[in-house]
């Protein structure tokens, strides 16, 4: 088999040559399960005081909320969890919840978030950096949160890595489109 079937996920296998009559310079170009995959993405959703982060899976469809910093800490605080997700997941992209005012107009945290950008940007200058609109995320996660009947408390310690996950969510479907 050398090409995924629709309706399937690629298997082990699936990107094995085809046996082609033809020569190479006359086939028509692979794509589909055999192309090469983007690589993962690490969303932060920083504020004052916690920094929310998600990922998506190595092929970019789907955001997986990974946890809560402290934006300080004795452990170093968000910037040392962020080193070891860099370390761990190795994502190709770093993409960064940009705060906005409702008419789309940038606040002093947005240029603040801007300036930890290029910082970030700076410090890991072999990684791609992207910020994304973030604007009712909070809102939006708190909501949820609420809905499902999550405690007050519960609903703080958790509410950074759901808007970061809806932050990811949507730009991997924006991405996709």
């Amino acid at each position: 088999m050398t090409e995924a079937l629709p309706g399937r996920p690629p298997r082990e296998g699936d990107c094995d040559p085809p046996r082609h009559s033809r020569p190479a310079e006359h086939r028509p170009p692979r794509g589909g399960a055999c192309a090469p995959q983007p690589g993962r993405v690490l969303a932060l959703d920083i504020g004052s005081v916690r920094v929310g982060a998600a990922l998506s899976d190595p092929r970019r469809l789907i955001a997986q909320g990974l946890g809560v910093w402290p934006v300080s800490g004795k452990d170093g605080g968000w910037r040392q969890r962020f080193e070891e997700c860099l370390e761990r997941y190795d994502p190709t992209l770093v993409l960064v919840g940009m705060p906005s005012r409702t008419d789309g107009s940038a606040g002093p945290e947005a240029r603040r978030v801007a300036e930890l950008v290029e910082e970030l940007k700076a410090a890991h200058p072999e990684r791609e950096f992207a910020t994304w609109d973030e604007r009712f995320t909070t809102v939006i996660a708190q909501r949820a949160l609420l809905e499902a009947g999550v405690s007050r408390r519960g609903r703080r310690e958790r509410v950074d890595k759901v808007a970061a996950t809806l932050i990811l969510q949507s730009w991997l479907e924006r991405s996709q489109s």
